[in-house]
């Protein structure tokens, strides 16, 4: 049987202690070192090179995502799974961004736990029921924003982005030297391929997706 060995990173000295003892029960997890902080986690991994880093996120000085994101550089091999508290969108998108395999919330059984470890480790990908609900929610949305963004016109998309940055018709029918009825005729346009109310949606929009940069 091949061992699979485990680094834990965990800024609580009680949950590394907790998780030693139960994936050390376990006949092929081996936990071969801790880390209190993200700083700590990038240097253990370089020295013990480990199959898999089982990440807490919210932890002093670096924290688990940078960590993630530097671990994924020093040593691509190690795959990470976040284990942690926290289930909002400004964890879970930057963590997977960052390079995650896999996010695990700390209410998650321990039978699961290992179950997860061992999964990820042999190069799945695995999210928590509520964390795969906000993924499969944000592709949704970026693949109809995409869609929608496709049915405009080049000359539509210019439009729509100076729409965005508070110019009025006259202003826009000047930018892109074309006549004011012109503009007209493409703020209507846009406003019904995006499904918009009017132009604030139109703009908010825009912004969403890049065409011009938040203010």
């Amino acid at each position: 049987m091949e061992l699979i060995t485990v680094l834990i990173v965990d800024d609580h000295e009680v949950v590394r202690r907790g998780l030693r003892s139960f994936l050390e029960s376990q006949d092929d997890l081996e936990v071969v070192g801790e880390a209190a902080n993200g700083a700590e986690a990038v240097q253990k991994v370089q020295e013990l090179l480990p199959d898999l880093v089982l990440m807490d996120l919210v932890m002093p000085g670096m924290d688990g995502i940078d960590a993630i994101r530097q671990v994924s550089q020093v040593c691509p091999s190690s795959r990470v799974l976040v284990l942690t508290s926290f289930s909002e969108d400004e964890k879970v998108f930057p963590a997977i961004k960052a390079g995650a395999n896999g996010y695990l919330l700390k209410d998650v059984a321990v039978e699961d736990l290992a179950r997860a470890i061992r999964s990820v480790a042999g190069g799945e990908f695995l999210l928590h029921p509520e964390v795969a609900g906000k993924v499969l929610d944000e592709f949704r949305e970026t693949t109809k924003a995409i869609s929608l963004l496709s049915d405009l016109t080049p000359r539509e998309i210019e439009v729509l982005g100076l729409i965005a940055k508070g110019y009025s018709n006259k202003e826009i029918a000047n930018s892109l030297v074309i006549a004011t009825r012109t503009v007209k005729a493409h703020v209507s346009n846009i406003l019904s391929k995006l499904h918009a109310m009017d132009r604030t949606q139109a703009a908010l929009y825009a912004v969403r997706q890049g065409l011009v940069p938040p203010e």
